[in-house]
């Protein structure tokens, strides 16, 4: 094979290695996204103050 049909193979090959990358980035944006807000709530939920379950706003009315 000559070098300029290997260095096309090589650029086409890249090229693609690249898009697959980007599809999975995107495809799994979501399940992401949703792991990251479990998480903040589960942190939320172990980590919070023991007061934020009173409503302070209503005591003083």
């Amino acid at each position: 094979m000559s070098r300029t049909a290997s260095m096309v193979m090589k650029i086409i090959g890249a090229s693609l290695a690249f898009a697959a990358l980007v599809c999975l980035i995107i495809g799994g944006w979501h399940d992401l996204s949703v792991g990251y807000c479990g998480m903040k709530k589960r942190l939320t939920q172990k980590f919070g103050s023991e007061y934020d379950d009173y409503a302070d706003e209503e005591l003083y009315e």
